[in-house]
């Protein structure tokens, strides 16, 4: 996408927290608006839609009859409804920006996604953000808690239900996966990944290559045969010194500059056509900053730039 184009940004929040184990990220399409995403993408030339949001309950109100997959059955049907939406805005022509919530709504949003070019015999990149692998399964996981377990469903690894969200599975080729920014893996996990035949980029690969580098390599493995491709960015890929508001913090991560690298290269390449934010708890944050700054991660996304 570049700025100025007609095309709509449709910005939809997803409220949920059900599938991690610190409670907040309910509030993170909150902290991006009253960060002003959407006065921000208006100005970069964007038709901004009315924003939404698709309904999630809260945990005090449900309870989990399933440890090695909590609260599956709230976060498959938020899931769904999102996935149906995502399809929909795709049909529409629109660009779908996803708030989350946390990282489990990615089974929703890339199925979304992935529907819609499915109907025209076409398959879609994913570029997964992300300082944890997020390839664990009910059973492996050691938490059973769903934030850890999107990419390997959308793979079609783990729970049929799950796994099948608008109806096919997988979602995506492995050969099209880019994993980007991780450093904390549990041993089953690290043990998927290497099987898995996904691209990882460790941060040891962004250290000894540079971001440049990565993002260059991500790039023609998510636009390999693809119709364009999709960014799952979880705020934790990050350093804590950047984005400090996050359940799932882990030293040594991306810096505020690697990260914009990497969102302008997405946006220079032009084949982006759906993005989620996720994993933003605005309790663990200081003064906001965590929001104020995923915003401008996203608008180099979309297009911004220095000059």
């Amino acid at each position: 996408m570049n700025t100025g184009t007609n095309r709509r940004v449709r910005i939809i929040g997803v409220p949920l927290d059900l599938g991690a184990s610190r409670r907040g990220t309910d509030m993170g399409p909150s902290a991006m608006r009253i960060a002003g995403l959407g006065n921000a993408l208006r100005r970069l030339g964007y038709k901004v839609a009315r924003e939404e949001d698709i309904p999630a309950p809260a945990m005090e109100t449900r309870t989990s009859e399933d440890v090695e997959a909590r609260f599956k059955p709230q976060i498959l049907e938020v899931c769904t409804r999102l996935a149906e939406r995502v399809s929909t805005i795709l049909d529409e022509g629109d660009f779908p920006l996803v708030l989350g919530g946390d990282h489990s709504i990615a089974m929703g949003t890339f199925a979304g996604t992935a529907s819609h070019f499915r109907k025209k015999g076409e398959n879609v990149g994913l570029l997964w953000f992300d300082a944890h692998g997020d390839m664990n399964v009910p059973g492996s996981s050691p938490s059973g808690n769903i934030h850890g377990m999107p990419l390997a469903h959308l793979l079609g690894k783990g729970d049929e239900d799950l796994m099948n969200i608008e109806g096919f599975s997988p979602k995506v080729k492995p050969e099209n996966v880019a994993l980007i920014g991780i450093r904390d893996i549990d041993a089953g996990e690290r043990r998927r990944i290497k099987k898995s035949g996904i691209h990882a980029f460790t941060m040891r690969e962004i250290d000894e290559h540079g971001m440049a580098a990565v993002s260059r390599r991500a790039l023609e493995v998510v636009n390999n045969g693809t119709a364009g491709f999709h960014i799952s960015f979880d705020v934790d890929g990050c350093d804590p010194t950047v984005i400090p508001g996050s359940g799932t913090l882990v030293p040594g991560g991306v810096s505020f500059r690697e990260a914009h690298l990497l969102m302008e290269y997405c946006a220079d390449d032009g084949n982006l056509i759906s993005m989620e934010i996720a994993e933003l708890n605005p309790f663990l944050d200081e003064g906001n900053v965590s929001a104020e700054r995923a915003l401008q991660l996203i608008l180099s996304a979309m297009g911004k730039s220095i000059l």
